[in-house]
């Protein structure tokens, strides 16, 4: 519905509902739009919502995976091959980043972010960004761990998984504060991508990361 684009070989099943107008009791019908790229499912039951203010999208990647009764609200921006899992909820606002899975009944405040490649449990209340590649799970959520299964499923090597435990550490399991946790990040562990892509993550939160 609405003004939407969609590309190629993406597959809707019963009852979704994509395109339809935000629920923002702000919006007064003005022109936003939903974006939509290649090769997603939309299972049974999927909401998919536009943007609230004038000219604004609501996105969504390639190669999603929308299992039934997700619901994505407006002005979301959700990158490729992502995992909602049933019942899965995003506000509005929310960033998804690549390859990160929303668990089963997980509910994401407005504009938080998940990132790339984490996971969150069943069940969770996620009411801050959850950095890339860690667990976050809960009521109120915290961060468990790396998700060293979805990282070896993506093939990363033994030796950043080691690296990422290791910034895991510094970050949870010290006295330090996110900031200082960060200082400490960039002065003892190499430049590697998954640590820049951390480390960026970490400095650029505004709602505060779940610690």
């Amino acid at each position: 519905m609405g003004p939407s684009t969609f590309g190629s070989g993406n597959k809707f099943f019963a009852y979704c509902s994509l395109g339809q107008q935000t629920q923002d009791l702000k919006y007064s019908n003005e022109p936003t739009y939903l974006e939509v790229g290649d090769d997603n499912t939309f299972r049974e039951f999927v909401t998919v919502n536009r943007g609230t203010a004038p000219e604004a999208r609501t996105r969504i990647g390639n190669g999603g995976n929308f299992l039934a009764y997700s619901h994505i609200a407006h002005d979301c921006t959700v990158g490729d091959r992502v995992i909602f899992s049933n019942n899965g909820t995003i506000a509005g606002h929310v960033e998804v980043g690549d390859h990160a899975v929303i668990g089963g009944l997980t509910a994401v405040h407005q504009f938080c972010r998940i990132g790339a490649h984490a996971i969150t449990g069943g069940c969770s209340k996620i009411v801050q960004d959850v950095p890339p590649f860690m667990i976050a799970d809960g009521n109120p959520a915290e961060v468990r761990g790396i998700n060293r299964v979805g990282l070896e499923r993506m093939g990363f090597s033994p030796d950043s998984l080691k690296l990422l435990k290791e910034a895991y550490r510094i970050l949870y399991r010290s006295a330090l504060n996110l900031h200082q946790a960060v200082e400490r990040l960039q002065a003892e562990l190499p430049d590697t991508p998954e640590l820049l892509r951390l480390v960026d993550f970490l400095n650029s939160s505004s709602r505060g990361v779940i610690r």
